[in-house]
């Protein structure tokens, strides 16, 4: 039997997905600034204490790709662990509510419409946390 799953378990994939959004866009946000227009070249020397823009950018820009890359594991890894569980639930409609919402990351409106059947977003929302209680 697989492992029981609570509600902040369910939802990491999606918390992680939005982790990797933010990070995507400030990498977009680092690699604008570490381009070469994006500097003030004077010609002069550098005097004491002035640091290379380009080179601290560059570090940062690496550091968050690997701690982008690392979340996309664990991704991965979560949508493994959810697809399993999901799996292991016997009901049908059940198992495509908890698919659209936790591994697609549906509203509860949305899944609604995609379950049909007269469902609305109370309904599917209401079965969805029935089960987890009750499991």
């Amino acid at each position: 039997m697989t492992e029981r799953m609570t509600l902040k378990e369910l939802s990491q994939l999606y918390w992680l997905n939005r982790e990797i959004e933010m990070d995507q866009q400030r990498l977009r946000e680092l690699e604008l600034k570490a381009l070469p227009g994006a500097q003030v070249l004077t010609g002069m020397p550098h005097a004491p204490g002035v640091v290379d823009k380009v080179g601290t950018y560059a570090a940062e820009i690496a550091d968050l790709r690997g701690i982008i890359e690392a979340k996309h594991q664990q991704c991965l890894y979560e949508r493994s662990r959810l697809e399993r569980y999901i799996s292991s639930i016997d009901d049908s409609l059940l198992r495509q509510i908890f698919t659209y919402r936790f591994v697609n990351g549906l509203p509860w409106e949305q899944v609604a419409a995609c379950i049909g059947g007269g469902n609305n977003a109370g309904n599917v929302r209401m079965l969805c946390y029935r089960y987890i209680k009750q499991e």
